[in-house]
């Protein structure tokens, strides 16, 4: 799996116990994503012709939980909520839950 980025280097803060602001993927993000595709399909039971992560938001807990909002065909997105454990606890990615039938103007919300 790809390294997540460890540096937060968005606009906004990142505050403990909330989620931070909307932010665009980067390349780390999105190869990250890429690779939790076949594991998203499987919890949806949907097969997806893309799968490019666009946005996400960020809250920081005992490693960092992410919400992604992912491009999966034409108009159609998901908002995938991943963890991502720190190095003391194994350093792990876990697609947590998905969440589908999302449109490009939907907001980025905790679930």
């Amino acid at each position: 799996m790809a390294a997540l980025p460890i540096i937060h280097g968005g606009p906004g803060p990142v505050i403990p116990g909330g989620y931070g602001p909307i932010e665009e993927a980067t390349e780390g993000f999105k190869i990250l994503c890429h690779q939790l595709k076949t594991r998203a399909q499987a919890k949806t039971n949907k097969v997806f012709d893309d799968f490019v992560a666009i946005s996400y938001r960020a809250q920081i807990v005992a490693g960092k939980n992410f919400i992604f909002k992912i491009l999966v065909g034409e108009e159609n997105y998901i908002h995938a909520k991943v963890f991502w454990a720190l190095p003391c606890y194994g350093g792990g990615v876990v697609l947590v839950d998905v969440q589908d039938n999302k449109t490009k103007t939907d907001s980025i919300e905790p679930f």
